[in-house]
């Protein structure tokens, strides 16, 4: 996947956060069924940061292949010893190689851009590997819309370890920087009650 935090930091909290319920199910129910329907039984699929691989477990039935891919050992064998469709593959991959085999029909980053070192960067690689017309799928948190007080815990967290670095987004320069690597923002959606995670689907034209 794009560079992230270290992938050793995955790897400490990957049983915590496959014994982490969802927090909103009914929300998570909703993104799925939305991203599931924008899919054609002939796609190809490539899923960045797909971590302990539930959302392409879900998913990976509605396409003709789906490849998750993550950098962190510890998320992918937790993502292997899972139940999973045959058309889906889970790859351990880097920046570098996150990409390969493309173009693709379709592109997700589910929880994933606001992590990038480099969201230009990740967004310009994400607009090269699609084919024409290819979508990409993303939610991501934009940390610099939420209270100050949440900020201040997730910087606490961070301090003692518990927590990723992440950029402080707001959902305006997450568009922008959308646009910016040439897609065209087709739809936007906030699934449950929490406005800063925007789920947004963007075309390559």
């Amino acid at each position: 996947m794009a560079k992230t935090a270290h992938a050793s930091f995955w790897d400490k909290i990957a049983e915590r956060y496959a014994a982490r319920p969802i927090k909103d199910p009914e929300a998570y129910e909703a993104m799925l069924a939305d991203a599931s329907g924008r899919f054609a039984p002939t796609d190809r699929v490539l899923e960045i940061g797909c971590g302990t691989g539930g959302t392409a477990i879900r998913l990976a039935p509605f396409v003709a292949e789906w490849i998750a891919t993550d950098f962190s050992p510890e998320m992918l064998r937790i993502a292997e010893a899972k139940p999973a469709p045959d058309n889906l593959r889970f790859v351990l991959a880097d920046a570098q190689s996150a990409f390969d085999g493309g173009p693709f029909d379709a592109i997700c980053a589910f929880q994933v851009l606001h992590l990038v070192d480099d969201l230009h960067g990740t967004l310009a690689e994400i607009h090269a590997h699609l084919k024409p017309g290819g979508m990409m799928i993303a939610k991501t948190w934009c940390f610099a819309e939420m209270s100050l007080k949440l900020r201040a815990l997730f910087l606490g967290l961070r301090t003692f370890g518990l927590f990723p670095k992440a950029n402080a987004l707001t959902k305006a320069a997450l568009r922008e920087a959308i646009r910016q690597a040439g897609f065209e923002i087709v739809e936007e959606r906030v699934f449950g009650t929490n406005p800063h995670g925007p789920y947004i689907v963007a075309r390559k034209g």
